[in-house]
């Protein structure tokens, strides 16, 4: 690796990994980077992350400096194994051990009281800390390899649309992190579903794919953090995604809320407006709308009847909006129970307006 005289990498080596036959000479060569206070990026299985040695506080600051994080912005740490958590929390209530035994490895994370050896550089002062234990091989071959914890936020500039393939984090992070892992594109695509497990009744403070509906079926109750709906500048931010700018692309995003029906006549009649006006417009369209979309700039983000395929094409998509370089992108909502919760949630960060019909 070499550095500039600011002790900043400008060197980052891009390794491929093949994630059901993996080279464990890359997974050593990235675990000592990790060890000697390195950064880096891995795929999981639902974001890229940028990973380092949670119990190596200069390490740590790294992540926030290749980023350009905030400071009061906790950090999700990583597991390999269920038994690590004992080293990391101070208790682990029934409810967490049943969500474990559930959703665990997976995109799940677990907001829990911490233990001193989590500094306040990965829970930005809480006396909580978020943990995963995450499902993807190679993620889990590091942190099995490097023999301790990892911090691991997405891999992408802050507010910027998180990072599927390993070109994205290309995009943002070269020259800013010692090794790039890819490992192809993520599975869920939007980041882990984050639950406040330290409440009498667990909160989910950031929605993914583990659903309000999946963990009731577990615990018999649970709800959302008033977070989730209410921008609050005050609010001191327990998860990732709670209080800053989050997931935006370059253009402008308009979500548009009401019937189909209505959202494709607004939607044509703003495009031709808009680029009347002299913008560049794009229309996020899905499978069932594309076609009333005839002669216009559109990327198909997925089917509305399988919000997954939305889930993991979302941030893609907003990143190529980028690169044909838009200015205005138009955005369909789509139901949002289930995973259509956490997609919306995402596409709500993004938009800079909201018209609702």
């Amino acid at each position: 690796m070499k550095v500039n005289k600011d002790n900043e990498v400008i060197n980052t080596k891009i390794v491929k990994l093949d994630p059901d036959n993996i080279d464990y000479n890359i997974i050593k060569e990235a675990s000592e980077i990790i060890n000697t206070g390195g950064v880096v990026v891995f795929p999981t299985e639902t974001v890229y992350g940028i990973g380092a040695d949670a119990l190596n506080d200069a390490a740590v600051d790294k992540i926030f400096k290749a980023k350009g994080r905030p400071q009061d912005n906790p950090l999700i740490v990583h597991i390999a194994d269920y038994s690590e958590l004992y080293n990391l929390v101070s208790d682990i209530p029934e409810n967490a051990r049943l969500l474990a035994d559930k959703f665990w490895p997976g995109p799940l994370t677990m907001i829990l009281n911490k233990k001193d050896v989590l500094s306040d550089k990965i829970t930005a002062g809480l006396k909580t800390a978020a943990i995963r234990l995450p499902i993807n091989k190679i993620a889990l071959a590091l942190i099995k390899e490097s023999k301790k914890p990892i911090a691991a936020p997405s891999a992408n500039i802050s507010g910027k649309p998180s990072p599927t393939e390993a070109r994205h984090v290309i995009e943002d992070l070269m020259g800013k992190v010692d090794m790039i892992i890819d490992g192809g594109s993520t599975d869920i695509g939007l980041e882990s579903t984050v639950i406040d497990m330290t409440s009498e009744v667990p909160m989910i403070l950031r929605p993914g794919k583990v659903t309000k509906e999946d963990i009731i079926n577990v615990l018999g109750k649970c709800d959302y953090d008033p977070s989730i709906i209410k921008n609050d500048d005050k609010l001191i931010p327990k998860s990732p995604g709670q209080k800053y700018i989050h997931y935006s692309p370059k253009a402008k995003v308009i979500l548009y809320k009401g019937s189909i029906e209505k959202i494709i006549e607004k939607i044509n009649n703003d495009y031709e407006k808009f680029s009347s006006e002299g913008y560049k417009v794009g229309i996020m369209s899905t499978i069932q709308s594309d076609t009333y979309y005839i002669g216009k700039t559109k990327i198909i983000v997925g089917d509305r009847t399988k919000p997954l395929t939305i889930s993991s094409n979302l941030f893609r998509v907003l990143r190529d909006f980028d690169h044909m370089e838009i200015d205005l992108i138009l955005a369909e909502q789509i139901d949002d129970s289930g995973l259509g919760k956490a997609i919306m949630n995402r596409l709500g960060k993004a938009s800079s307006q909201t018209i609702i019909l």
